[in-house]
């Protein structure tokens, strides 16, 4: 019976330990109007009902959103 205690516990810890059953990390982006994929920290010029403005992709309890920087964009 021990035996068997032993096997057991050896499987559990194996099965644990195994890497099919670790967390996958999640990949978390914004998109542009476009439907382009922008990487978190990245800013972009926004124009939403008229209205421009510069806003980064950052994230808000866990989900990606756009947050406004500024009220207009930078030109060159």
């Amino acid at each position: 019976m021990k035996r068997f205690v032993l096997i057991a516990i050896a499987m559990c810890f194996a099965t644990i330990a195994s890497p099919e059953t670790t967390t996958k990390q999640i990949e978390c982006y914004c998109t542009d109007k476009t439907g382009s994929r922008v990487e978190l920290g990245e800013t972009r010029c926004m124009e939403i009902s008229g209205r421009r403005f510069t806003a980064r992709c950052e994230m808000s309890l866990n989900n990606p959103m756009w947050r406004e920087l500024s009220e207009d964009c930078l030109t060159s």
